[in-house]
């Protein structure tokens, strides 16, 4: 009878043993998800943005980059650069996470295709 009484109370303590594992689970998935949505509305802000300057990079880097800056916060990212080589531009974005502090990131390219007509026959 005495061995009953030092047993009772261990099923409380392993259930909840097991209901902190499941919320630390679930806990990581959701940050692992949101950084993932993160990511993806980084790159879609950079290539609309890219895609946006793209057709006014020949009017300069301010003409370009407000345009692609309009498109970029108009997708809920903030531009962290926006360069013009030529008549190419890159757009780099950010956005940020909202369960832990930090941002996932992202850069997108447009520009006229180079060498296609030397590669050819």
């Amino acid at each position: 009878m005495n061995r009953l009484r030092d047993d009772r109370g261990a099923a409380s303590i392993f259930v909840l043993a097991v209901g902190l594992v499941l919320v630390s689970v679930g806990a990581a998935g959701a940050t692992v998800g949101a950084a993932r949505v993160a990511r993806h509305q980084a790159k879609v802000a950079a290539d609309f943005g890219a895609l946006a300057g793209g057709p006014r990079a020949i009017e300069g880097e301010a003409a370009a980059c407000a345009e692609a800056q309009r498109y970029v916060a108009a997708n809920h990212a903030r531009m962290t650069a926006c360069t013009i080589t030529g008549l190419d531009i890159v757009v780099r974005t950010e956005v940020p996470l909202r369960i832990v502090p930090a941002s996932a990131e992202a850069a997108s390219r447009a520009g006229p295709i180079s060498g296609a007509a030397e590669a050819e026959p």
